[in-house]
């Protein structure tokens, strides 16, 4: 049975979508929760795949969380060894700085629904070659980073400082900015999280939790068929047989 390994950074942000079609694909899960364990020291030997979640942090936190040079030695290590890799948010910004890019806070955050736009190499890429010309993403980050050198440009914002939206290194290597794995009951979650409304309040708009709530409701569907699509395809590539059972839109 093949094996992934997810690195999780916080509670609140779990695997989401992801969760149930990993088990559609009759994979084996192992978590490095650096919430519960800061002191972890994963090893990606033995691993067919490696997924890094987002969180709260920078991904140049090291002096507060240092669990995160560690992480990053081990993304280096899966690169190295051909193990494929899917960074979501801070895991992108995390594949980003292992590769040598830089990584720093964004003119603005991007917090809810934003557009982004794939590339022409996006448009053709194996894995997010189901976006449509642009689409509405859900985004809640503070961080961006340049392209890595050596890696393929897939998506853009369309937001002044936050132009790297997704890219591919290698075959293998994925990092995405935005949150896919999000569904409408995470989406919820967060919404409720008295970090995350404090940094709603700190935007400046009173009813941007509302909006959110709107545009979830509007969005979620077509978020949620990206979602099948897009993971769907990342497994694809490297899993030796098809989904067991159908993935569940919810």
């Amino acid at each position: 049975m093949r094996r992934v390994l997810v690195f999780q950074h916080v509670a609140v942000e779990p695997l989401g979508t992801l969760l149930p079609l990993l088990r559609s694909y009759g994979l084996r899960i192992r978590y490095v929760n650096f919430e519960r364990d800061p002191e972890a020291r994963p090893s990606v030997q033995g691993y067919d795949g490696l997924i890094v979640l987002g969180g709260p942090m920078s991904a140049w936190d090291d002096a507060s969380h240092p669990h995160l040079g560690r992480e990053v030695a081990a993304i280096e290590a899966a690169l190295e060894g051909g193990t494929p890799v899917l960074g979501i948010c801070l895991g992108a910004q995390l594949l980003a700085r292992g590769l040598g890019a830089e990584v720093r806070r964004a003119e603005q955050p991007e917090i809810g629904w934003h557009e982004v736009c794939p590339t022409e190499a996006g448009r053709g890429d194996p894995v997010l070659g189901g976006f449509s010309e642009c689409e509405s993403v859900f985004q809640w980050h503070r961080d961006t980073f340049e392209l890595p050198n050596g890696a393929v440009h897939l998506a853009r914002g369309n937001r002044d400082g936050c132009a790297q939206q997704a890219f591919r290194y290698g075959e293998s290597a994925y990092g995405l900015q935005f949150h896919l794995e999000a569904n409408a009951a995470l989406i919820d979650r967060w919404l409720d999280t008295p970090a995350h409304q404090t940094e709603l309040e700190s935007l400046g708009n009173a009813r941007a939790g509302q909006t959110i709530e709107r545009e979830t409701r509007e969005r979620i569907a077509r978020s949620l068929q990206l979602s099948d699509e897009t993971f769907g395809r990342f497994f694809d590539r490297w899993t030796e047989r098809p989904r067991r059972v159908p993935y569940p839109h919810r």
